[in-house]
C-alpha cells in the first residue's frame, strides 16, 4: 500500500485480547504496524471475495459461445411487449 495515500476514514473493531495479541504478533513478524497489517490483510481478503465479480475466464469454446449469444437477435417476449405497450396506472390516458 502506498505510504503517500491520505487516510481519512476510520474503522473501529471489537476483538478479544487473544485476537489482538495474535494480530500484534503477526504484524511484528511482518515488520508492520498492527494497523498496516490488518488493513493489508483485510484488503487482500476483500480482493479474494470480489474476484469472481470483477473478472471471469473463458476457454476458447466458451468465448465463442458467449459471442454467439451476444450477437444473436433477442428472442420474442410477447407478454413483456404487451406489458410495455399497455398504459401505466399513472399515465394520463389510463385514467380516462
Amino acid at each position: 500500500m502506498p505510504s503517500s495515500t491520505l487516510r481519512s476514514e476510520k474503522l473501529d473493531l471489537r476483538l478479544t485480547r487473544k485476537a489482538k495479541e495474535a494480530l500484534r504478533a503477526a504484524a511484528a513478524a511482518s515488520n508492520r504496524s498492527v494497523s498496516e497489517f490488518v488493513l493489508e490483510s483485510a484488503l487482500a481478503r476483500a480482493d479474494e471475495a470480489l474476484a469472481d465479480r470483477r473478472t471471469f475466464g473463458l476457454s476458447a469454446a466458451q468465448w465463442k459461445a458467449f459471442l454467439a449469444a451476444m450477437d444473436a437477435p433477442p428472442r420474442s417476449l410477447p407478454r413483456l411487449k404487451r406489458l410495455l405497450e399497455e398504459p401505466a396506472f399513472f399515465d394520463a390516458d389510463a385514467r380516462r
